[in-house]
């Protein structure tokens, strides 16, 4: 725990940008998840009222924002 808090503290502008552009990134694969399992489900009239494709499509759109706004500073070190 020390070792992640040591990289946090520590890390640079675009280290925390690609970080936070990594977890929209992981956000977005539990909405396509929870698409997935809502258009799966066994009784149709139970319609969802999350919008898992819009939030889907949005942290995609930040998250590879973010992270293509950081590679450059990371390539070069």
């Amino acid at each position: 725990m020390k070792a992640i808090h040591d990289f946090l503290i520590f890390a640079s502008d675009a280290k925390e940008l690609a970080v936070l552009g990594v977890a929209f990134l992981l956000l977005a694969g539990f909405a396509s998840y929870a698409e997935r399992r809502r258009v799966k489900r066994a009784r149709i009239d139970r319609v969802g009222w999350v919008p898992w494709t819009g939030i889907f499509l949005a942290c995609v759109v930040i998250g590879g924002g973010l992270i293509a706004l950081a590679g450059p500073a990371l390539i070069k070190g």
